[in-house]
């Protein structure tokens, strides 16, 4: 499979129940991740092994801050928002151990305090659109590490209508990381490498 998501239309399958059940009975290749996205079942890699740097230093850093019983893991766990009809699986969670207690493959989105997506020319578009509204509602810290731009930008504050609050920092300068983890973030080693920025200039290049 390539790179880029391949989507499968899952309008034709009825209720929301029936796609994720869809998604959880999918056989994806090693390395590869299938989610709910704006009604359609969207197969994608799971994180490049260049981004494992960044990904360790982020949950090494959220791992002292986290609530009380919440876990820090980075495991392709699908997580389920019904109210929008979406399942995610993000990048890096911070979520109540207690979700994993039940039988099944899918856990509450409700139980996540922090999710973090790290940016792929492939995947942007679904972590600033489609993923923010639906972590906006519900998620109380959304982390996205924009590997393109090197920057970093942290939302909070989730409401009915998305998040209300939200800031930028580049790599290399600290990010305060909100309640309930209230920490400032080193993002100094986020940033990949000079070869590896041209490598990915030209990767969105071709996809143009």
């Amino acid at each position: 499979m390539s790179e880029r998501p391949a989507a499968m239309d899952a309008s034709t399958t009825g209720a929301f129940e029936d796609m994720l059940r869809i998604v959880e009975e999918l056989d994806t290749p090693d390395g590869y991740k299938a989610e709910l996205i704006r009604g359609k079942i969207v197969v994608s890699p799971w994180s490049k092994l260049r981004f494992k740097k960044a990904m360790k230093s982020l949950r090494l850093q959220l791992e002292p801050h986290a609530p009380t019983g919440h876990d820090v893991d980075v495991a392709p766990f699908l997580f389920v928002f019904p109210g929008v009809e979406r399942g995610f699986g993000p990048d890096l969670h911070v979520a109540d151990e207690a979700a994993f207690d039940a039988d099944g493959r899918h856990a509450d989105g409700g139980a996540l305090s922090l999710v973090a997506e790290l940016t792929s020319v492939s995947t942007k578009d679904a972590d600033w659109l489609d993923k923010l509204d639906a972590y906006g509602r519900v998620v109380p810290v959304y982390l996205v590490l924009d590997m393109q731009a090197e920057e970093i930008t942290a939302f909070w504050d989730p409401s009915a209508k998305g998040y209300q609050s939200r800031t930028t920092v580049p790599f290399g300068k600290r990010l305060h990381v909100p309640e309930p983890f209230d920490f400032e973030l080193e993002t100094a080693g986020f940033a990949p490498r000079p070869d590896r920025r041209a490598e990915e200039s030209s990767a969105g290049d071709r996809s143009e």
